[in-house]
């Protein structure tokens, strides 16, 4: 088990019941996925920018991408039904600790210029989508091996039923949120 779910069940989830004023254990929010996606508009013309975003979301992640396809054909974007137009990861279990625990502790402070993160990332439903600007932020990235900087999503999905229990939920887990802005 990783330190970050074990400080979650020790210090985070009673501390979330006792804030607030939850009776049940399994009232108290936790962290349900973490969903890694590069959306890719180039690869309708380079199929080889579709393997380099593969190959870098699972050297990120340690687990083979999915590759997304496009649902509906639209004729201004030059886009067939069933394009391959990004990749995505599904982390859950053990390996979304550690990925969560790596995003927080190593990758998020290598980014340039961080002053802490826009708590207005979230959904209205407890769910946080934060995005990056490019892949180099990951020490797992070799500078020498991309072709090209790409941005990706990361959404972390939570069992919060709004905003407030989400944001003090990634809060207590140590998610650097900038201090002087509100949730909607």
């Amino acid at each position: 088990m990783s330190d970050l779910k074990k400080y979650f069940r020790n210090e985070v989830a009673p501390a979330l019941m006792k804030e607030h004023g939850l009776t049940n254990p399994m009232q108290v929010p936790s962290i349900a996925k973490i969903v890694l996606n590069i959306g890719l508009g180039e690869a309708l013309t380079n199929s080889k920018s579709l393997d380099a975003a593969v190959s870098d979301l699972a050297t990120i992640t340690g687990q083979q991408p999915v590759i997304t396809r496009a649902r509906m054909s639209i004729a201004n974007f030059k886009l067939r039904e069933g394009s391959a137009v990004g990749t995505k990861v599904t982390l859950r279990g053990e390996r979304m600790w550690s990925f969560l625990d790596r995003l927080m502790k190593i990758t998020l402070p290598r980014v340039r210029d961080f002053r802490g993160l826009p708590p207005t990332g979230f959904d209205g439903r407890g769910n946080f989508t934060l995005g990056m600007q490019d892949q180099l932020a990951f020490p797992e990235i070799n500078y020498d091996k991309i072709d090209k900087l790409r941005g990706m999503e990361i959404t972390i999905v939570t069992t919060a039923p709004d905003d407030v229990q989400g944001l003090s939920l990634l809060t207590m887990l140590g998610m650097p949120f900038r201090e002087n802005e509100k949730v909607y």
